[in-house]
């Protein structure tokens, strides 16, 4: 048997200790960017939900502001873009536009942006998020 001395176990006991350092260096960063892409991919998925129903809910109120005048014949274009218009600019931080195509389609379209948690520590400090919604404007 041969005899390990004293200041080679110390040197054997530092050195594990320092390869644990380096994993533990290693993996810290990687937890916490799997974390900020978890935590910042669902706020933008929450607000790209949020843009599509503002959009959804602001090319069903130009249908509904449009339905009197498509019924009984006339253009109701401008009063649809307006309508659906006024209800993207309601919503807080929400932008978009609204037009009317020659088919008669409104077409709603929304842009928003959420602060980003973690991603920021790299540098992505919002992510865009956008919606859309289109409906016919038509007489029956």
């Amino acid at each position: 048997m041969t005899a390990v001395s004293v200041p080679a176990r110390v040197a054997a006991r530092a050195s594990r200790g320092m390869s644990l350092s380096v994993l533990f260096a290693l993996l810290v960063p990687s937890l916490l960017l799997v974390c900020g892409l978890a935590i910042d991919g669902a706020s933008k998925a929450a607000a790209d939900r949020r843009a599509e129903a503002v959009a959804a809910q602001a090319a069903r109120a130009g249908l509904d502001a449009a339905a009197p005048l498509v019924i009984s014949g006339q253009d109701g274009a401008a009063t649809a873009t307006t309508a659906a218009r006024s209800v993207v600019a309601a919503h807080a931080g929400m932008s978009g536009s609204a037009t009317v195509d020659a088919d008669g389609r409104l077409t709603v379209t929304t842009e928003t942006s959420v602060a980003t948690t973690f991603l920021s520590l790299i540098g992505v400090d919002t992510l865009p998020a956008r919606g859309s919604a289109v409906v016919e404007l038509r007489p029956r």
